[in-house]
């Protein structure tokens, strides 16, 4: 399995040469010296381009060799992997099941005491993280989509995990984002721990409208919890009256990629519609511009609300994939087995062209990305307290597996 090497376009190609240039071509190969538009702005109603320039070469075979090894298949789209202390994982299903896997890859039966589950489109079972005391605890957080009145909603919940991994007691739910609606789109529902706090990541739910933008809904936010699920007194919004005070960010259009560094820095990944995929470094109270601005084009090509990429009080991406390549689960890799030039890389899967994005940072700029091609879609990619990555695949057959040096 050879990793593809992608040296970084200084700045992002924007939509003026995107558009020129093929699906095939963007994926893989694009060619030196293209000039580039810096952000679309809006000002006093009048669009502006300024022109920069940046260069992107084209993928080179890396030096050293990868291979995945299946540990597990028969997974039914797997969304979620944890590692539990003595070895085995588990694994949520977006079908609506938890299962507890073996080093051997024998699959458990469903895990007893789930809540209902909306299951449906892109709803079901999905995140799932072990508290940082679990050894002790056994407390699990997971988020799945949680039908009621008016539709179903991204729900965050909580439950103890039984010593052999067969039940689920003393489950609660922690948060519902309101309000409810009746789609089976854009749920989000990725969760990332800091100490003392949860972070959950929600989708647009599918809609074009400025719901996003509304404080006054949790569509296409990220929340900040205290454990307990009530709302920390320094959130952001928490004195303004008409705003929803678990919101930490918004502008969002699909949470799928959450995690935190080593400095306890939030960073999130985003679907894009048709282009404009993200990498967000996210701060307190920051808007993030969906829909209002955005990089790429509506599915069908049609422009996005009045086809801006930048506008004042909106943060830009750090990163963006034109065209998109469906981030999913990342994780930031600390010690490893791999070799010292794996230290604090940002992994992302890709659920559309199948491969485990490896991008190099420098400070807070991402300068570098390799392409780890796995063949399959990536929905999750983990560091596993031994310091390998395991990712889980998206289908009805869907696998675990590990990376290895050939």
């Amino acid at each position: 399995m050879s990793i593809l090497k992608q040296p970084f376009a200084p700045a992002r190609l924007a939509l003026p040469v995107l558009l020129a240039l093929s699906a095939a071509a963007c994926a893989e190969n694009v060619s030196d010296g293209l000039a580039e538009a810096a952000p679309q702005t809006a000002s006093a109603g009048v669009v502006q381009t300024v022109l920069t320039t940046a260069t992107r070469a084209q993928p080179q075979e890396a030096a050293q060799q990868w291979r995945w090894q299946t540990v597990a298949t028969g997974l039914n789209h797997p969304w979620g992997l944890a590692f539990l202390p003595d070895g085995r994982f588990l694994i949520s299903e977006r079908s609506g099941d938890l299962r507890v896997v073996d080093a051997q890859g024998r699959i458990s039966a469903p895990v007893t005491g789930l809540p209902k589950i909306d299951v449906g489109g892109q709803g079901g079972l999905l995140d799932v993280v072990l508290d940082e005391n679990f050894a002790d605890n056994g407390r699990v957080y997971f988020c799945f989509s949680e039908p009621g009145s008016g539709g179903n909603s991204t729900a965050l919940a909580e439950g103890i995990l039984s010593p052999e991994g067969g039940r689920l007691s003393q489950v609660k739910t922690l948060f519902s984002q309101a309000p409810k609606v009746r789609s089976n789109r854009h749920f989000g529902c990725r969760i990332a721990l800091a100490p003392g706090y949860i972070y959950l990541g929600m989708g647009d739910r599918g809609s074009r409208s400025e719901e996003a933008q509304n404080l006054g809904s949790h569509i296409g936010k990220i929340v900040r919890l205290s454990r307990n699920g009530s709302v920390p007194a320094d959130n952001p919004f928490v004195q303004q009256s008409n705003a929803r005070g678990e919101i930490w960010s918004y502008g969002h259009r699909n949470i799928q990629g959450m995690v935190l560094d080593a400095q306890g820095r939030l960073w999130a990944s985003e679907h894009g519609a048709q282009g404009g995929d993200e990498i967000n470094l996210i701060a307190a109270g920051k808007n993030y511009g969906w829909p209002v601005i955005a990089y790429g084009k509506d599915y069908g090509g049609g422009q996005i609300g009045a086809g801006i990429t930048a506008q004042a009080g909106m943060e830009q991406p750090l990163y963006y994939w034109d065209p998109s390549m469906a981030p999913s689960g990342m994780a930031f890799v600390g010690s490893n087995p791999y070799g010292n030039d794996w230290h604090g890389v940002l992994l992302a899967g890709s659920l559309k062209f199948g491969y485990v994005a490896r991008l190099t940072l420098d400070g807070d700029k991402i300068v570098h990305e390799e392409k780890i091609n796995v063949g399959e879609r990536v929905r999750d990619v983990r560091q596993a307290p031994d310091g390998f990555i395991y990712i889980v695949t998206d289908s009805s057959n869907g696998k675990l597996m590990k990376l290895l040096p050939r």
